[in-house]
């Protein structure tokens, strides 16, 4: 599976208390190469998980692999911000949906029920996989 990885699967991945984690670990096992991140959902989990190095570590390894650049999208998700401002997205969840415009065959995986909201191409559903409801 391609993937774009969000900051709750990061999270949950690393952390063995999270309710997550064993989702989390069993889709980073069917990964087709690395997900796809940016840095500032790598900010978000180094925050969340206490630890730039824990967040760190999955792109060293080869887990993850930094595949945005916010300055040349800058125009992209000013205008993202824009329309999808009624949710109030972080600067993440923008740069999520602009990775995803991207990188069309990638699916999004998040714990992050905003993602069934935003819209890629200003109309398309994003391709997601989230932990299944308890």
């Amino acid at each position: 599976m391609k993937a774009i990885a969000d900051t709750g699967f990061i999270v949950a991945f690393r952390n063995r208390t999270d309710q997550h984690h064993s989702w989390a670990v069993h889709l980073a096992r069917q990964l087709d190469g690395p997900a796809f991140t940016c840095e500032a959902v790598l900010s978000e989990a180094a925050f969340h998980l206490g630890s730039s190095e824990a967040a760190l570590t999955l792109v060293t390894s080869g887990m993850l692999r930094v595949a945005f650049d916010s300055a040349q999208n800058i125009e992209h998700l000013h205008d993202l911000a824009v329309r999808c401002a009624d949710r109030k997205p972080d600067l993440a969840d923008l740069c999520l949906i602009r990775m995803s415009e991207l990188f069309p065959r990638h699916t999004v995986i998040t714990v992050d029920d905003d993602f069934r909201v935003y819209r890629r191409n200003k109309r398309e559903a994003i391709p997601l996989l989230t932990p299944p409801k308890k």
